[in-house]
């Protein structure tokens, strides 16, 4: 990546990380979009990892832990009890409009998102693919019947009326930092059929279903350049897709405050505010214009 420059003042840095993405955003025809946690953080949602990748807590629950333990699932439901309403309130920022009004410039092939929170669609994103699932949506184990989970939102309230005016500090993915014993907390089952409910979203440690990396790879095909945003690559689910264009020989534009698993690969790596570069960046008339 070159050797290391002296540090420029904040706005200085910020309009320099405009004109690099303009310009490489410009140059480009059809983009095939990843975005991670580090979008959505200036809607009120917090991600992950830090700068350095690491877990910022405790690493979250994998599915396996979710569908073998009844103590698990009741700690998991307990906690998104109460983080789900700040969840379900939050709106799009800045790096979401941004993105929206790229793919309005016909500019997006793909936007392929790691996130569940379904705020790039709320923006006006049309082409998404929501890699790992949406956390609005649930769906029962045993057998597939959906429902939203706004409604079985009410069902916990319910059947939990003594956990109603708890508050906890928020956590990603509509989690809540709630540390109290959970034991006594009610988890209603499926309406239909009596099985497991879960959220129909992919947890850590299962895989993406095939027919999703498909379409994601048969866009990056028709694609000519690759741009991440507010992802650390840190899992292989959003990685894979980073290899492959690198292969392909794809530039590749990494946006994020923190380090990547990608950034050797990148022709352009811009630690900066996703938000603010976007924003400066659809204003630049190497981008405005049309492709």
């Amino acid at each position: 990546m070159g050797a290391t420059q002296p540090r420029l003042p904040p706005d200085a840095e910020l309009r320099t990380a405009v004109r690099a993405l303009a310009a490489f955003v410009g140059a480009a025809k059809r983009l095939f979009v990843l975005t991670g946690a580090g979008c959505s953080t200036g809607s009120g949602i917090p991600d992950y990892r830090d700068d350095d990748g690491q877990w910022k807590r405790q690493e979250p629950l994998r599915h396996g832990e979710f569908v073998r333990s009844e103590s698990a699932r009741r700690r998991y439901w307990a906690r998104s009890m109460i983080g789900w309403p700040r969840m379900a309130a939050a709106r799009p920022n800045d790096a979401h409009v941004g993105l929206a009004r790229l793919e309005a410039q016909q500019r997006v092939s793909l936007l392929v998102t790691q996130n569940v929170d379904g705020l790039h669609q709320a923006a006006g994103s049309r082409e998404v693919l929501d890699l790992h699932g949406r956390i609005a949506d649930v769906a029962c184990l045993d057998c597939e019947a959906p429902t939203s989970r706004a409604t079985y939102q009410e069902r916990l309230e319910l059947a939990n009326p003594g956990w109603l005016g708890r508050v906890a500090p928020s956590a990603p993915d509509g989690d809540a930092d709630l540390e109290i014993n959970t034991d006594q907390f009610v988890v209603p089952p499926c309406s239909a059929c009596g099985g497991m409910l879960k959220p129909d979203v992919v947890f850590f440690g299962a895989s993406v279903p095939p027919g999703r990396v498909a379409s994601a790879y048969d866009a990056l095909a028709s694609s000519d350049a690759m741009l991440v945003v507010g992802s650390s690559l840190m899992v292989f689910s959003g990685l894979r897709f980073v290899r492959a264009a690198a292969r392909a020989g794809l530039p590749i534009a990494i946006l994020n405050r923190g380090r990547t698993r990608a950034d050797e690969v990148a022709t352009l790596k811009l630690a900066a505010p996703c938000g603010a570069v976007l924003t400066g960046m659809l204003a630049a008339a190497s981008v405005t214009s049309t492709p």
